[in-house]
């Protein structure tokens, strides 16, 4: 069996300098020569395999660790992400989602906080739940416009508002990759990462009113700000510690607007404020005269609730169906972190997230029923979306499994573990930087996830701390990442000016930053026993 070494040339400095180098590869092509994360993965992904040649692994070894790579990262990873994309296609085509939307926008009052809260928060955490990857700014940024929020304003909210939700994005794809490549069970990483989530989520609110009314309208609207943060957690937190990463965002989303909406029916703020904290002229609080029926409302969540009671009812921990195994392929190697057998692998079960979700969306098209020619438009819009997205998480995982089977993973955290107890200010910065540079949580766990877990063993910190403030890290990177702005500024006429809006979003970008780290040190000192299952 293949051992790992922790020094393969001799000198510490230049095995650390050689273990970063598919770290470095992989973030040059990105945000130095800008070329596609499709590419970027592949390139990355074969200098990684050579790279771990020269580390002294066995070629067969190797390839099966590549192979197995490849295989996780369809299965594992673009079989939720193509069902994701494909619903929320299916719901434009119908014409289900415009709806959708003009109800949201009917129901947020003319006051500019309260539609801040319900479409960048509310609204935001849905469409990043169900797919990700910069898509709730495209969605979010043109309604907050058409209310009367500046561009460059609407797109910082847009942003900020996104931070909670990004680590459950794509129905829990960065969590999956997570546990793919680090080992860890699902279901306890799912709950780690929430209790981290559950905390952060308490701040973004604020920022949000803050950000589109100013310090009279935080004044104000400070209840509103409470109640965003906890109707959101109130779904977010138990559906990511008791059922799994599937849901949190689309629960916590939709828990968010039932007591956001509640509550606006009987709170009112002293004044009704514009944008920029103008007060505006009493008038009848409901945007439009239109009236929804309790009906009418019930048939728009429609599509959504079929989607969690399908995935909660086959992915749970009461469902005997994803415990179905077929054939498991693995290939281990001696541990120079533990000195003990670990392995990558790739393991079918024809019953995993994705594939409840797809057994979801047939119902959802059954019910709705896109004309024909809308329909095929969706799959091909779909497809369009889709093809680069697949192919970057299939050769991402493969980097990562080349990238810890070969050892460079345990020498880097070998390295980084001399630090002490100071990589818990370090661990989420790490995960900022990866995201901001590669513009994917997914990406940057895939990088830096089993480093995070091997540094954490070296140095005795509770198992799941530093991989969960990694990942939670990388989702406050997101309003910085050039990849994620490019999409989120597409409906906006800041189109190819990325770099305006992330200028723009740093500020608080780092003070969120800065909120975590103080969590992460909270957990560690006070809370060591909510990272231990």
């Amino acid at each position: 069996m293949f051992a790992q070494p922790l020094n393969p040339f001799g000198n510490l400095v230049i095995t650390m300098l050689v273990a970063l180098v598919p770290i470095i590869v992989v973030l040059g092509l990105l945000a130095g020569l800008r070329l596609s994360a499709w590419i970027t993965a592949i390139i990355s992904s074969i200098i990684t395999f050579l790279v771990a040649l020269l580390w002294g692994v066995p070629a067969d070894n190797l390839f099966h660790a590549y192979v197995y790579g490849l295989a996780t990262g369809f299965w594992a990873i673009d079989w939720i992400v193509i069902w994701g994309i494909i619903i929320l296609n299916t719901l434009v085509a119908s014409g289900h989602f415009d709806k959708f939307r003009d109800w949201l926008i009917h129901s947020a009052t003319r006051d500019v906080r309260i539609q801040a809260i319900l479409i960048a928060w509310s609204f935001g955490a849905l469409i990043e739940g169900l797919v990700g990857f910069g898509s709730p700014w495209a969605y979010v940024v043109p309604i907050l416009i058409s209310l009367g929020v500046a561009d460059l304003e609407a797109i910082r909210v847009a942003a900020l508002a996104n931070n909670a939700p990004v680590s459950y994005g794509a129905l829990g794809a960065p969590i999956i990759m997570l546990a793919a490549v680090t080992g860890l069970p699902l279901l306890n990483l799912s709950a780690s990462v929430g209790r981290i989530v559950a905390l952060l989520a308490l701040f973004p609110p604020w920022i949000l009113i803050y950000l589109v009314s100013g310090k009279e309208g935080l004044k104000e609207a400070w209840p509103l700000a409470i109640v965003a943060s906890l109707s959101y957690i109130l779904g977010q937190f138990p559906t990511s510690n008791y059922i799994g990463p599937y849901l949190p965002d689309i629960v916590g989303s939709l828990t968010s607007f039932a007591i956001i909406l509640a509550f606006v029916h009987f709170w009112k703020p002293k004044h009704l404020r514009g944008f920029g904290g103008k007060i505006l002229e009493e008038k009848e609080l409901r945007s439009s005269d239109v009236k929804y029926t309790a009906g009418q409302v019930a048939w728009l969540f429609l599509p959504f609730i079929i989607l969690i009671i399908v995935v909660v009812l086959g992915t749970g921990p009461w469902s005997p169906l994803p415990k179905i195994v077929l054939q498991v392929f693995s290939v281990k190697a001696i541990s120079s972190i533990t000195h003990k057998t670990m392995a990558v692998a790739f393991t079918f079960s024809p019953f995993v997230g994705g594939t409840f979700i797809l057994i979801s969306w047939l119902i959802i098209l059954a019910i709705l029923r896109p004309k024909f020619d809308k329909f095929k438009e969706s799959m091909k819009k779909s497809f369009n979306q889709l093809w680069g997205a697949i192919i970057t998480a299939m050769f991402m995982v493969a980097l990562a499994n080349t990238f810890n089977y070969s050892g460079m993973a345990g020498s880097l955290a070998y390295a980084f573990s001399q630090v002490g107890w100071i990589f818990i200010l370090l661990a989420p910065i790490l995960g900022w930087i990866g995201v901001a540079l590669s513009g994917s949580n997914t990406s940057a766990n895939a990088m830096f996830g089993y480093l995070q877990v091997s540094v954490g063993r070296i140095l005795g910190f509770p198992p799941y701390l530093l991989p969960s403030l990694g990942s939670v890290g990388a989702e406050i990177g997101k309003p910085v990442a050039p990849q994620t702005a490019s999409v989120g500024v597409s409906t906006s006429k800041y189109l190819r000016k990325e770099g305006d809006v992330i200028r723009h979003n740093m500020g608080w970008t780092l003070i969120i930053l800065f909120y975590l780290i103080l969590l992460g040190v909270l957990f560690l000192v006070f809370m060591p026993w909510a990272m231990e299952f």
